[in-house]
């Protein structure tokens, strides 16, 4: 029962309920009719997600000197032979139209000093495609959409929540294969709460904070992806998880990521002597993909013994750099870096989950009425390695898919049943948060020295063992004590950590993210790796 000072528990009810706050839930969100009732959850402040942290920019055909077949193709070369080429034209076909939503909607891109936008080339980009806000334009992107959201009286705003589980039919009792809405834990209370909805969307991004260094902010931990494999769907190429080559390295820069904009206007990579080192890796050099760039830093810092390298632009007029970068700019000169004069100390870091929640090309996943957009899902759009500004265009054709598709079905699905409340009889509160914060620690070791740029079937094997033992821990205490934020993140990561150590298990060749030197070839066949809750089982709680 609850306690005397307990607040009663919430109920909420909406048409769509959308758990993340990036640009994936809220260009779902805006493109909505306005008859719908819709919330948007944050796990933090509604801009608290990765879409703010994003520097270089959005892919997109803009340019008469470029085509759309151009961009299919260096989607298709990028993602090592495991790209669905429909998902890549149905993408980049659609890239358009969605900036020129973006554009209406107000978001202020970088232009020449003509009336067109600049564009910029990043890595495994032919031409220069790569529209942007200097080198904010996550920032601008997500300060934009918030602000267009936040003036539309059918959009609520909720902060500080964290879905705990997925409410469906299947753990109603009740027939059908449907998802009806979510149990979401009130950080400000600490109480689960409640929210039906008759269609629900996971844009919760990615699961980057399973490894130790990572450029993601702190709420990457797969939530997502691992409330959805328990719900019941599949999960697909969690192995190819994508290391940004450059990440700054200072003990008081917390995941500040180096944008590879930089590498496409000149930057060049150095060992700690100041010579370069890319041309003995890639013809392609500094625009190589970044599996082969960071796989590279990887091998010269093993090689050497040394703890980071460093990415060169100091050879570029100081103006053109001060304009281009200013985000950097600043950042680094905080710190006693100018780097208009001086090398950035750079280190790899976990960046993107490739894989996630198998979907189709409306976001749909295998449950009815649920969705999934952005880094959560699954479309077959980035293979076995994501193309630099890919996936911020992917956030916003899939979310704009999702929402037509929602529009196109809200008359026909009826209020979502009744559920019942969060039942917190039966658990007490916890006395022990060490043990949370130790099997944090723990984890996020193990996946970095175990499954991380370059792999080996015994240290997955390590990795698996010991991700059982956490798992049974976790489950334990799951199991006994109320819930919290800390709780769920490291149940989440726990699950979908070993969902990649799984995958990464199964695949016996080295294919773009997924590099082991005991399979260093490539099988002659790409086969996706695809996980399925009712047949395959791992260890997760």
């Amino acid at each position: 029962m609850a306690r005397d000072n307990d607040p009663m528990p919430q109920s909420h009810e909406y048409d769509v309920l959308i758990i993340g706050s990036g640009a994936a839930g809220l260009t779902v969100a805006l493109n909505l009719p306005e008859h719908l009732k819709v919330c948007v959850i944050s796990k933090a402040d509604i801009s608290s997600g990765a879409t703010l942290w994003a520097q270089g920019g959005i892919a997109a055909v803009l340019d008469d000197q470029d085509c759309t077949e151009n961009h299919v193709q260096d989607t298709l070369v990028a993602g090592g032979g495991l790209c669905h080429e429909d998902a890549v034209r149905f993408t980049v076909d659609n890239s358009k139209e969605s900036i020129d939503w973006l554009i209406r909607t107000g978001v202020d891109f970088t232009r020449n000093t003509d009336t067109g936008f600049h564009l910029t080339r990043e890595g495994g980009h032919s031409h220069r495609r790569i529209i942007h806000a200097a080198d904010a334009t996550g920032h601008a992107v997500s300060t934009t959409l918030t602000s267009q959201a936040q003036a539309r009286p059918n959009i609520e705003l909720v902060s500080n929540r964290v879905a705990v589980d997925l409410i469906t039919n299947r753990k109603l009792a009740l027939p059908g294969n449907r998802c009806v809405g979510a149990y979401i834990l009130n950080l400000e209370d600490n109480h689960v709460e409640l929210f039906r909805a008759r269609f629900t969307v996971l844009a919760t991004g990615g699961a980057s904070k399973a490894y130790q260094y990572t450029t993601n902010p702190d709420g990457a931990s797969g939530d997502g992806i691992a409330i959805a494999w328990r719900a019941g769907c599949r999960v697909a190429n969690m192995e190819f998880n994508q290391f940004h080559p450059t990440c700054l390295y200072h003990p008081h820069a917390k995941s500040f990521l180096i944008t590879e904009a930089v590498r496409g206007e000149g930057g060049f990579l150095k060992l700690p002597d100041g010579s370069r080192f890319m041309d003995r890796f890639d013809k392609r050099q500094e625009l190589a993909p970044r599996d082969i760039v960071a796989r590279a830093i990887d091998h010269e810092m093993k090689r050497l013994g040394a703890d980071h390298l460093y990415l060169d632009i100091s050879h570029k007029p100081a103006e053109f750099i001060r304009h281009h970068f200013p985000t950097i700019y600043d950042k680094c000169l905080e710190l006693g870096i100018d780097i208009t004069r001086d090398p950035i100390p750079v280190v790899p870091a976990a960046h993107y989950t490739c894989g996630g929640i198998v979907s189709d090309e409306r976001a749909r996943t295998d449950i009815n009425q649920l969705y999934v957009v952005g880094e959560a899902g699954f479309t077959g759009l980035h293979g076995a390695n994501r193309m630099a500004s890919n996936s911020l265009l992917e956030c916003l054709v899939y979310g704009r898919a999702a929402a037509a598709d929602i529009t196109r079905r809200e008359a026909d699905i009826p209020p979502a049943p009744d559920a019942p409340a969060w039942d917190e009889s039966q658990v007490r509160d916890s006395d022990e948060d060490v043990v949370i914060s130790h099997n944090w620690d723990e984890l996020r070791h193990f996946m970095w020295d175990y499954v991380g740029i370059v792999r080996t079937t015994k240290r997955l094997q390590r990795a698996k063992h010991r991700v059982d033992l956490l798992s049974r821990e976790i489950s334990e205490f799951y199991s006994n004590y109320r819930v919290t934020n800390d709780l769920l993140e490291l149940r989440n990561l726990v699950t979908v950590s070993d969902l990649i150590i799984c995958s990464a298990l199964q695949r016996k060749e080295s294919r773009g993210l997924h590099y082991t030197l005991d399979y260093p070839g490539l099988l002659p066949d790409a086969r996706d790796t695809v996980l399925i809750p009712t047949t395959y089982r791992t260890s997760s709680p």
